[in-house]
């Protein structure tokens, strides 16, 4: 039927179901979507935001004794991702297949129109990312908490996320920044440092003028840092001397990560990590969206042909099953267990767990188990949209493994190939430090950040509770700041101080600011061992400081004013810059990876950006 015989009302007939059939898709639409057909206000308020205070409000501590964890599950069901809606009956046409083909030729012959929601409705992708609400910590009276306990972290999954929204144009959200993790992604060497009674690490402490504080103030910045010693484990390259490694990459192809950021970007990083593996180590793939399979069953890492052809051919589609997916990678690493070495999953994700997961608790104690049996886990995140942070953090914390986020090719070979003694050989377990602060020294102190990896005082001589993981060659850094007894700070001087009598001897002693302990398990074993060593009190300007120390703060500012700190008054972004920009000008050769200049760049983006906000 040609378009020159069809009749007027025939044709009027024909628009209408068109328009009807588009009306009824954009209703339906809306329906899912919880909006009214003359509104584009929700039905109710949304429940994203409940579920994501309910989860930031309900952090897993690293004690296991303390489970508290939200079903991740509630916010994957509540808020369902749904595309903009553009209707054109072209594409009506095109999916109508029980047109006939003499309509069809009609319709693509009378004049094309665009049907568009309804008045007031924007249909938008909502963002759902998700990330842990943590409170910064406190200030504390040393007479009445003297002693600050913590887990270390080594995770870098902050500072490289963080780093992405900066280079998009924006400044992230506040949960988004654990300073921690800001500062302890960079390589320090700690040259002011001393292994103590063989630890497979060196310890480095030193006190410093703060740089937050007011004109009225004299507080310092006391310094501890940790480094795995080159020669605990060769000195040769880390590649040679790793031992044996069975690796399971557990691979995330469903839909949520089709884009480009994502599942492509996971695939080029497992062939760098590829390119990295030996006859001796033996690598597994396993992948899940909404049912879960074994794409490449145990194989030598020198077949590299093999791995890298089922690395390219992976693809996205589907909904999620992270639970299933776990479970059958804990069997793969089982079947190629390595005795004396690396047994770990590598979990490649965007965190979009909206499938199958019925019980987060139970899944995490699935996740002890195996680390207690040596299967270690760690996460790996990309993308954004619906990137649970929060989760794969806790997943990697649980499971003795570290948290990691790929914002770039260069972030992957950073990860798997410039540190990859770092990221899989564990030179000391459950790692804690506990200071205890000299209240005739110190009144007040506060621990800048960790405030997730925080623990009980009497946690640390608990060998059942767990705690962070340090590979060969790493570096961790917790700053505390504190002011001086006599010295002006946050709580006003009290006229009766009941605890004077209760001063011991060794509390007395005024050349000591405070006292380090720390607590660290062999790789192998279940009991751990304890170092200490008093930290003098004796500070010295920042710019004559090392520039470990040096850089650190600067850093540990930036993180602060990110996270819209209340503590470091008058700093800002330029301060970063330039205190930055000093220590490699007075140590060029500190950053022979280029990540210190990158984060003065980083410093510059944030200024720009907080001055248009």
């Amino acid at each position: 039927m040609s378009s020159s015989s069809i009749s007027p009302a025939y044709l009027s007939r024909t628009r209408a179901q068109h328009l009807t059939k588009n009306a009824l898709l954009v209703s339906a639409v809306a329906s899912m979507m919880g909006l009214t057909a003359c509104s584009s206000s929700p039905v109710s308020q949304p429940m994203a935001e409940q579920t994501r205070s309910t989860i930031g409000q309900n952090a897993i501590k690293q004690s296991d004794n303390k489970k508290s964890m939200p079903p991740i599950v509630a916010v994957a069901e509540a808020e369902v991702a749904m595309p903009r809606v553009v209707l054109a009956d072209s594409a009506m046409s095109a999916t109508n297949n029980t047109m006939s083909n003499s309509m069809s030729s009609m319709t693509r012959s009378a004049p094309q129109w665009s049907v568009r929601p309804l008045s007031g409705i924007s249909v938008q992708p909502p963002v759902r990312d998700n990330y842990q609400k943590n409170d910064a910590n406190p200030v504390h009276r040393t007479t009445e908490m003297a002693v600050a306990t913590l887990s270390i972290d080594t995770d870098t999954g902050s500072y490289a996320n963080v780093r992405r929204y900066l280079n998009e144009g924006q400044l992230p959200p506040v949960d988004a920044v654990r300073v921690e993790e800001l500062i302890n992604y960079f390589n320090y060497q700690f040259d002011d440092g001393k292994r103590i009674a063989n630890a497979p690490f060196i310890v480095a402490t030193e006190v410093v003028d703060s740089p937050w504080d007011k004109a009225d103030q004299d507080n310092k910045i006391v310094k501890v840092g940790i480094k795995a010693v080159e020669n605990s484990w060769s000195s040769k390259t880390a590649n040679q001397v790793m031992p044996p490694a069975n690796l399971v990459f557990l691979v995330d192809v469903s839909g949520s990560m089709s884009s480009r950021d994502k599942l492509p970007l996971a695939q080029s990083s497992l062939k760098l990590l590829t390119e990295q593996m030996r006859a001796q180590d033996s690598i597994s793939i396993v992948t899940y969206s909404g049912t879960t399979s074994v794409a490449l069953p145990a194989t030598s890492g020198d077949q590299k042909a093999k791995i890298l052809a089922a690395i390219e051919s992976l693809t996205a589609a589907g909904s999620t099953n992270g639970e299933d997916a776990l479970k059958l990678a804990y069997r793969q690493a089982e079947q190629g267990m390595k005795k004396n070495g690396i047994n770990r999953i590598m979990m490649l994700t965007d965190g979009d767990f909206n499938v199958g997961i019925s019980d987060v608790d139970e899944m995490l104690e699935l996740v002890k188990a195996n680390r207690d049996r040596g299967i270690s886990l760690s996460t790996v995140g990309f993308g954004r949209g619906n990137l649970n942070d929060h989760m794969m953090e806790q997943m990697a914390d649980n499971g003795n493994g570290n948290y990691s986020y790929i914002d770039s090719l260069t972030e992957a070979k950073k990860v798997f190939s410039d540190e990859l003694a770092a990221t899989f050989n564990t030179v000391a377990k459950d790692v804690k430090v506990q200071v205890e602060f000299n209240p005739n020294v110190v009144s007040e102190w506060r621990l800048i950040g960790y405030e997730n990896r925080v623990l009980n005082e009497e946690d640390f001589n608990n060998d059942k509770v767990d705690a962070g993981e340090l590979g060969a060659g790493k570096a961790v850094i917790a700053l505390f700041e504190v002011t001086p007894t006599g010295a002006k700070g946050l709580f006003s001087d009290r006229r009766y101080n009941e605890n004077e009598s209760k001063k011991t001897a060794r509390g007395k002693k005024t050349n000591e600011l405070g006292y380090l302990n720390i607590r660290y398990k062999a790789p192998k074993s279940g009991s751990s061992k304890l170092i200490n060593q008093p930290i003098i009190n004796a500070s010295r300007p920042l710019n004559k400081a090392n520039i470990d120390t040096q850089f650190a703060i600067a850093v540990a500012g930036f993180g602060q004013r990110l996270s819209q700190s209340n503590y470091i008054n008058d700093w800002h972004y330029s301060h970063s810059t330039k205190l930055a920009t000093s220590t490699l000008a007075q140590k060029p050769d500190s950053d022979k990876d280029g990540t210190r200049r990158n984060f003065v760049t980083l410093t510059e983006l944030a200024a720009a950006l907080d001055s248009k906000r």
